[in-house]
């Protein structure tokens, strides 16, 4: 098949065609260019529906893979090679769906140079399908690193009081981390005569002693990125910072990169790293869930709250993927999907009433419901959605992780799943006092703090209500009918996990 006709090409690089269309469009004309980025990535999202129909759920290998030899020097051989299986493509497609979302988000939100906000965003959409369909060590570390420019840019120019410090602080971290990655792709590359990720995976055999090294250096930069505690010092300040879009797409799909880079490279790679690991990434993830729900309900700041409940939940998502069994790995999978789904609109919907009020201060709100029922229906549903109510997607993910995490022999100990079970209740803990307080205190206060800015309060209108209708759908389906997307992963995470055992077996 012609290069350019490749489902997974196209899906990647087609924002750029939007990209091409936003260079020409007068930065003046707003209008045209918030249509012309929603219609590039609504397109993108029907093309990773393209890829889906031709995806065989059965199949737990790589398919619709573009390979074509692209550098040949001095003994390096460098793939462009792309390709999806269940562990990568719920990722994908959550990627391009949430994507048009936040650039619906910013409709009234973004004022001030429209024109390289949508260039950048879209540019973003490409690094981040790119990360997750990358299977060749070097396009992936160029995937990984070309996200952090649209992010860095995002945030330093459209952020909040001090976007700056905050995108400083997103970009450092995160290079130191890629550096170590970085370092141990060029030892797996030049060693093993290729950077493709498959064939390394074949060829296996890497000194046990040297695994635990590489591990540890990828290990560095997908633990920042997740982040995990206590690595995990960026994300507010970058959540709190950045703009309503930037934030859904950092929970959303960045820091999925985290935990994909650990499901995609870490465990196939260094199985038996992996397995030595195992109990001391449960460890911290566990302290990670306490930890992250503890400190989101000391926050006065709302959007603040949100981004350390992440801390929380990524835990969650760790202490799955480390189970090392099928149960956990498919619960964690299922969860990243579950988290980008419930805290992007979370953070949407923080995002709205900021707009009105130039607020997130807990204590001025109350009594929202009888003001904005609307907008307090829909903050209820995706807050019982956070805290994984049962019959909401939340729940399925957390309790075949924990069912996975106390059946697991990696583990060594049910003591994990038991504290991070504690975690669900202090969830529920942090989410309602947060609802109580915005929606069903006394009003006086908010009334009081949006006259003084001058603003009216409002319900929600219908673009707004439009933004997030897409997330309840899948909030509830997943909820009510997990089966179509653990069909989607299963054979894969099957497959992943009896390379686990046959490694295991041979240890000595």
């Amino acid at each position: 098949m012609n290069f350019f006709l490749q489902p997974l090409t196209i899906l990647t690089f087609f924002p750029l065609v939007g990209v091409l269309v936003l260079l020409f469009i007068k930065p003046d004309q707003k209008n045209a260019l918030r249509w012309t980025a929603l219609v590039t990535s609504l397109v993108t999202f029907g093309i990773s529906l393209w890829m889906l129909a031709q995806f065989n759920s059965s199949n737990p290998d790589l398919q619709l893979v573009a390979k074509y030899s692209w550098i040949s020097v001095a003994g390096w051989n460098i793939e462009y090679h792309l390709g999806v299986d269940g562990l990568s493509i719920l990722l994908v497609l959550l990627t391009a769906f949430l994507t048009p979302i936040s650039i619906l988000s910013t409709w009234t939100a973004v004022e001030e140079r429209v024109k390289d906000f949508m260039i950048f965003f879209t540019l973003l959409e490409v690094g981040m399908l790119g990360v997750f369909l990358a299977q060749d060590l070097f396009l992936f570390y160029i995937f990984w690193e070309f996200t952090l420019v649209p992010m860095y840019f995002l945030i330093g120019i459209w952020g909040g009081p001090r976007r700056l410090y905050a995108a400083i602080k997103f970009f450092l971290y995160t290079m130191a981390g890629s550096i170590l990655m970085l370092l141990a792709i060029l030892w797996l590359g030049i060693s093993g005569g290729t950077f493709s990720v498959p064939e390394l995976i074949e060829k296996g055999s890497i000194d046990p002693n040297i695994q635990l090294w590489l591990f540890l250096a990828f290990t560095a930069a997908f633990a920042i990125k997740v982040p995990m505690w206590p690595l995990h010092s960026w994300l507010p300040d970058a959540h709190v910072e950045a703009p309503t879009a930037g934030s859904v797409i950092l929970a959303g799909v960045l820091l999925k990169m985290g935990t994909y880079g650990f499901l995609r490279f870490n465990i196939p790679l260094f199985p038996e790293a992996t397995i030595k690991a195992a109990p001391w990434i449960a460890l911290f993830a566990t302290i990670g869930i306490i930890y992250g729900a503890a400190v989101s309900y000391a926050q006065s700041d709302v959007k603040k709250l949100v981004a350390y409940s992440s801390v929380s939940h990524l835990g969650f998502v760790m202490l799955g993927l480390f189970a090392l069994n099928s149960q956990g790995m498919q619960g964690a999978i299922l969860q990243m999907i579950n988290h980008g789904l419930s805290t992007g609109a979370l953070f949407l919907l923080v995002g709205m009433i900021y707009e009105q009020t130039h607020t997130r201060e807990i204590k001025v709100y109350g009594g929202l419901w009888k003001v904005t029922p609307i907008f307090g229906s829909i903050m209820l549903i995706v807050a019982l959605s956070s805290m994984g109510l049962p019959g909401l997607n939340g729940f399925v993910g957390e309790f075949a992780i924990l069912l996975g995490a106390f059946g697991s022999e990696a583990i060594g100990s049910p003591w994990f799943a038991g504290i991070s079970a504690a975690g669900v209740i202090m969830a529920a803990i942090y989410i309602l006092y947060m609802f109580q307080k915005m929606f069903l205190g006394p009003q006086g206060e908010i009334v009081e703090e949006v006259k003084k800015h001058g603003h009216g309060l409002r319900d929600l209108n219908w673009r707004e209500i439009a933004t997030v209708v897409p997330l309840l759908i899948f909030i509830f389906w997943i909820g009510l009918y997990p089966a179509p997307f653990f069909n989607l992963i299963s054979p894969a995470v099957e497959k992943l996990v009896g390379a686990l055992q046959i490694a295991a077996v041979a240890m000595p």
